[in-house]
């Protein structure tokens, strides 16, 4: 594994998973979203530029990216990565860890500036849609590299820990 793609609903693990899979394997970790929002959670007027520097951030020979951006960058990530990684994690799971960091971590690295943990209606939608509406989106997108890449699908804490037991 040398270019991991990390994609799941908010609350999943991604970036937890990526900051674990990075200590295992040395690799850089590439959090989209301080490359994709504005403070506030605003998008940004270019969506251009966003696929620019996602360009930029995955141009190395190794990486790990944490985060979804299907529709943005996959085109971009996917003919590059060797591994996709799902967490396929239950809604309730995802919200109980986004009510756990907002009570209990203010501020993590992986968020972007002026972008605190907030529990609003769009993240709720997000978390409530992601099996229904993104998975199929990213299973779609990787059915087009079947064959050029593992995929590894997570449903818990249990089946991470022991992705990353075996990742080398």
């Amino acid at each position: 594994m040398r270019r991991v793609i990390i994609v799941g609903a908010p609350g999943s693990g991604k970036s937890t998973l990526a900051r674990a899979l990075s200590g295992r394997l040395g690799l850089p970790v590439v959090h989209l979203d301080p490359l994709f929002w504005e403070p506030g959670w605003r998008e940004p007027a270019d969506r251009s530029a966003f696929r620019r520097r996602v360009a930029q951030a995955i141009a190395g020979e190794a990486w790990i990216t944490d985060g979804n951006f299907v529709t943005d960058t996959f085109a971009l990530r996917l003919p590059r990565a060797d591994t996709v990684v799902i967490l396929d994690r239950s809604p309730w799971i995802c919200f109980a860890r986004i009510l756990w960091r907002i009570v209990f971590h203010r501020r993590r690295a992986d968020l972007p500036a002026g972008c605190p943990d907030a529990l609003d209606g769009d993240l709720i939608a997000f978390v409530t849609g992601f099996r229904r509406e993104s998975l199929p989106r990213i299973e779609a997108a990787l059915a087009a590299h079947e064959g050029d890449l593992a995929v590894v699908r997570l449903t818990s804490d249990r089946a991470m820990r022991a992705f990353l037991a075996t990742a080398a």
